[in-house]
């Protein structure tokens, strides 16, 4: 396997250190520098080769010299690193044709962080922001044939404990983990533009990076280049969709130039322009006829159109820049109630509300540059597979690569972006906002012609977290300072979000909505689990302890975090651990869970609902059920609350290391219960039960665009399949709405039947065709009377698939199936097997499975099953 790692990465430096020209017609050239690099510890001799983009972390690990940081604890071993500093050194040869253009640029598209970079011996760039692109005339230091580049990265802590210093007082930065990183009380996390994450939160580990993390290009033109191209959509109707296409053009002189705009590679629009020497916007404008929109997930095609501006000179192409872009119309709508109490808080796309339905995404691991394409459409494309349209990208973590947002707009996933600011408060001063300006222009112009990306957050918890407008809200941080300093701290928080950042986004993308801070109540007013208006992060199941019930009670306009912990499966576990740490107290299962409460927070939860059991595996797999049962509960309150609340973002999807966390991915990309969970409860079109006041109410909620005629039928059954009492009810489901069917009290309902014993089955039938199905049970499970079912399992082959049908003659209660090791996921999984039914799941067939040896898991069976 090491040997078909290395070849691997051997082809890819042959192909990618070619010279390649971004267009065979312009004449701009695009050389990525990833070949030849080499790094060492500042203050030794020892050279070791390293892998750009990368990290120092990962390349240690490639050379030997660290163990995996994920693996049991050995994180505590490696905090030396980020003390350190490192140089990473190449070598890369230029011909006599690149060195006769009149432009050469060195363009770093990720510097991890505080970086000096030298062109054989020339300092020719500093740079302090890992969020940043950096790009730098060198021609001057340039030479025909082998040409050094060097970059010294400085220690992020040793300059983060300057900086500390300097300030003359410590800021909030509570996920800063600075004891685990050897600092004491010393949290140096907000003085560095870089991933907050990094340094710790209370679902990663603190492991610091440094490194060349995105990258490295030598870019070499004549007359002007094309530096972006912006496609503004003015106006957008079912006859036409009228834009503008913004060059920003960087010129060496005055001169005549033809930019002209094709569409699908047909010109639509030319004109001839004037520019001067330097950097310049000249626009276009442009129609295209009947255009198909973008629509998010469930909602209709994510049409996409190929655009290319390109700019002539009288002779010839001169350069030439391609974008993608979905044609839709996007717009928060804060409507006040017709009472005056509160406003609605939702996305209007193409002029139709959206219920906003998904999930809080996090870097996909604490080492940026492994995360490879195949893992980005993974998670995307899970997130479309689990009837999500919408990922909030949490501000503690970064601005993704250019390919999640084109997977966003692929699968139709709305994106709610965060700036890079989480729960800290963070220094002022010229420096600190002139850089953070550049850090949101470079992203935002990066980003603004992604149909995806609906909406720009300021920072994530920090209005709350303070508590500036009331004296005794927040979380206790500005009871900590003076009053001078309390006044600084929240004139320097006024500078960024309420100025700098509203205005980049206003004057780069001028038709996305900008939010300043999450959870908000609006300008000036704070988010409580009671407001109604702006957006509420609830915290009361799992920190507060609230019961999983309290989902139905605190409910707002939009529900942009919750959420509930579980431990990876099995396999995942025994990755990083050895079977002595099988243990939920264990030093190492503690080790891989970063909120102090977090393993005993889910035992107690347990407790209430399951039995616990004595298995370390059964329990593992009970945790990520009560986990499921949780966040299943919170999206159809949520769903089942529509119009008033018109979106619900569990925290989170996935995960940066293999860890016990709120994700319904695991760090190795396995669906836990909860993704299964999801994909139900996030059906366009869901019957959802809940018990109140001693009633069984029943619910249908409708995500689609036109009306549903069907036929709703309740059955009471026992455990053994008998019938107690059936119903039918025709009903007219109106399009995007909830609204209730049926209510029965419960007594009446059951009359003398064991509440232990039934469930009652609800399913919406349209044409002969079932939309969905609801099992409500009336004790909690560790009250269910459960016997030992006699399984039958069938495996059938299939074009493109296995089909695997699960029958059993009494109920089976979360039924969870493996596959030996094997990776590839069935379709369904954790699911009910109703008495005398067939469940049917599938599974790819990318494995064989002839020799089918399935380990089936339930709240009451554990076996292996041929």
């Amino acid at each position: 396997m090491k040997k078909q790692i290395i070849f691997l990465l051997a082809v890819t430096v042959f192909f990618s250190c070619s010279e390649k020209e971004k267009n065979q017609n312009s004449e701009l050239i695009s050389i990525e520098i990833n070949s030849n690099w080499k790094f060492k510890q500042a203050d030794k001799y020892e050279w070791l080769p390293a892998t750009i983009p990368g990290t120092v972390h990962t390349d240690l690990l490639n050379n030997e010299k660290i163990e995996d940081p994920y693996y049991r604890v050995n994180e505590k071993d490696q905090q030396w690193i980020d003390k350190a500093d490192w140089e990473y050194q190449t070598t890369f040869n230029v011909t006599s044709g690149i060195m006769a253009k009149n432009n050469i640029w060195l363009e770093f598209m990720g510097l991890d962080t505080y970086a000096d970079v030298y062109l054989n011996d020339q300092k020719i760039l500093t740079a302090d922001n890992m969020f940043r692109e950096w790009k730098v005339d060198c021609k001057e230091f340039l030479r025909k044939g082998e040409n050094v580049l060097r970059v010294y990265l400085a220690s992020p802590i040793k300059i983060g404990l300057e900086k500390l210093e300097a300030n003359g007082y410590g800021l909030p930065a509570v996920n800063d983990q600075s004891e685990n990183g050897e600092l004491g009380d010393k949290k140096v996390s907000v003085f560095t533009r870089k991933a907050g994450y990094h340094f710790g939160w209370d679902w990663g580990p603190r492991l610091v990076t440094s490194g060349i993390w995105r990258p490295v290009f030598l870019k070499a033109w004549n007359k002007i280049r094309i530096e972006n191209l912006y496609i503004v959509r003015n106006e957008v109707s079912d006859m036409s969709a009228k834009m503008t296409a913004e060059f920003e053009i960087s010129s060496d002189e005055n001169q005549e130039l033809r930019l002209a705009i094709a569409v699908e590679g047909k010109i639509l629009s030319e004109r001839i322009i004037e520019v001067t020497k330097g950097t310049s916007i000249s626009k276009v404008d442009f129609k295209i006829l009947n255009p198909k929109l973008w629509w998010s997930a469930g909602l209709g095609e994510q049409h996409l159109y190929n655009i290319t501006g390109k700019v002539y000179d009288s002779e010839s192409l001169l350069d030439e820049s391609k974008t993608k872009i979905g044609i839709r119309t996007a717009r928060l709508i804060q409507k006040p109630d017709t009472d005056g109490k509160g406003k609605s808080f939702y996305i209007e796309l193409n002029g139709r509300p959206v219920f906003s339905k998904g999930a809080n995404y996090i870097p996909n691991d604490v080492f940026l540059p492994r995360v490879t394409p195949d893992k980005y459409e993974n998670i995307v494309k899970s997130a479309a597979e689990a009837n999500m349209n919408m990922l909030r990208i949490w501000g503690g973590g970064i601005y993704e690569n250019d390919v999640f947002y084109d997977l966003c707009d692929k699968y139709g996933i709305m994106i709610w972006q965060d700036f890079m600011f989480a729960c800290s408060m963070y220094p002022g001063g010229d420096d600190f906002f002139e850089n953070v300006t550049q850090e949101a222009i470079d992203n935002v112009k990066r980003l603004r012609n992604h149909p995806s990306i609906v909406l720009w957050c300021g920072n994530n918890e920090i209005e709350t977290a303070w508590g500036e407008y009331k004296e005794n809200a927040g979380w206790g941080w500005k009871q900590r300072y003076n009053m001078e300093q309390r006044k600084e701290i929240w004139t320097n928080y006024e500078k960024v979000f309420h100025e700098i950042l509203p205005e980049v986004v206003e004057k780069y993308s001028n038709n996305t909505f900008y939010w300043h801070s999450s959870p908000s109540a609006g300008m000036g007013k704070l988010s409580g689990y009671q407001t109604t208006s702006g957006d509420i992060h609830y915290w009361g199941v799992w920190h507060g302890q609230h019961p999983f019930s309290e989902f139905q009670k605190y409910l707002g306009r939009f529900m942009s975090e919750y959420g509930f912990q579980s431990f990876p499966e099995f396999r995942t576990v025994k990755q990083y651990t050895i079977k002595q740490d099988w243990d939920i107290e264990s030093e190492v299962m503690a080790a891989h869970q970063r909120s102090g409460i977090g393993n005993l927070r889910i035992k107690s939860y347990m407790e209430e609902d399951y039995i616990i059991p004595e298995d370390f595996e059964q329990f593992l797999y009970v945790g990520q059920v009560l986990q499921a049962d949780a966040i299943q509960e919170a999206i159809e309150a949520h769903r089942r609350a529509m119009p008033y609340c018109m979106g619900t973002l569990y925290w989170q999807i996935n995960d940066c290391w293999p860890v016990a966390s709120w994700s319904s991915i695991d760090y190795f990309q396995r669906w836990k219960a909860l993704q299964f969970f999801a994909l139900h409860a996030n059906k366009s079109v869901i019957v959802s039960s809940t018990e109140k006041e001693g009633k069984v109410i029943l619910s249908v909620v409708s995500d689609e665009t036109e009306d549903i005629k069907g036929i709703l039928k309740l059955k009471l059954i026992d455990f053994d399949g008998n019938d107690i009492w059936t119903e039918s009810i025709k009903i007219e489901v109106k399009e995007n709405s909830s609204e209730v069917y049926f209510e029965k009290e419960i007594k009446e309902l059951i009359g003398r039947s064991n509440a232990n014993h039934i469930v009652l089955v609800s399913e919406l039938i349209r044409n002969g065709q079932s939309l969905d199905t609801d099992l409500f049970y009336f004790v909690k499970p560790k009250n269910l009377k459960l016997s030992d079912p006699e399984l039958n399992i069938e495996v059938k082959e299939e074009t493109g698939k296995y089909v695997i049908e699960v029958f059993s003659q009494s109920l089976v209660k979360n039924l969870f199936l493996t596959i030996d090791e094997r990776n590839e996921r069935f379709s369904d999984n954790y699911f009910d097997v109703l008495p005398g039914e067939t469940k049917t799941v599938y599974y790819p067939d990318t494995e064989n499975i002839q020799d089918f040896a399935s380990k089936i898991r339930s709240i009451h069976l554990q076996k292996t099953v041929k």
